[in-house]
């Protein structure tokens, strides 16, 4: 586990070995709250689209998924990806860094609070997710139950802009 006071820096993902990508993603931990793993045999070759799929996003909007490095290690990766009008927040920690989640979160919202093309922040969590105190202090609402890629999925929304 790495130390909770090391800094946390944000990397592309195209950054990281692959190894390190593919080992995370094939977690079987992972599995319980990512619905849209079930079933996907996560190798060398998933992990190539993936990190070419985010890259993507990059260059079309400008802004995409980080790798999460804390003390020279990557622990997970996550960030904003434009799903629609929405920028939809991700978080995907490695198991043994789960408790850094609240400081990575709280980092990756403070960028999207002085990003002029971020008014607002969605989040998209699986049925399975009870624990949702953290979300709601943020000042997230609910929006309710939506599907996406074959599941379903409850979508928070959470102001970042001037309305906030």
């Amino acid at each position: 586990m790495p130390d909770r006071s090391e800094q946390i820096a944000f990397h592309r993902l195209s950054d990281i070995a692959p190894e390190e990508i593919t080992a995370h993603m094939s977690d079987p931990r992972l599995r319980d709250h990512m619905p849209l793993l079930d079933g996907v045999r996560w190798d060398a070759v998933t992990t190539e689209k993936f990190v070419a799929d985010k890259e993507r996003c990059w260059a079309q909007d400008g802004l995409g998924h980080w790798a999460f490095v804390v003390g020279g290690r990557y622990v997970g990766w996550g960030g904003f990806e434009k799903e629609g009008d929405d920028w939809d927040f991700g978080l995907v920690l490695r198991p043994d860094a789960f408790g850094l989640g609240r400081r990575i979160a709280d980092t990756a919202l403070r960028f999207a609070r002085k990003d002029p093309r971020i008014p607002y922040v969605t989040f998209l969590l699986p049925p399975s997710r009870r624990h949702l105190g953290a979300l709601r202090r943020l000042g997230a609402q609910e929006i309710g139950m939506v599907p996406y890629q074959g599941a379903e999925f409850r979508k928070f929304r959470l102001l970042t802009g001037a309305d906030a």
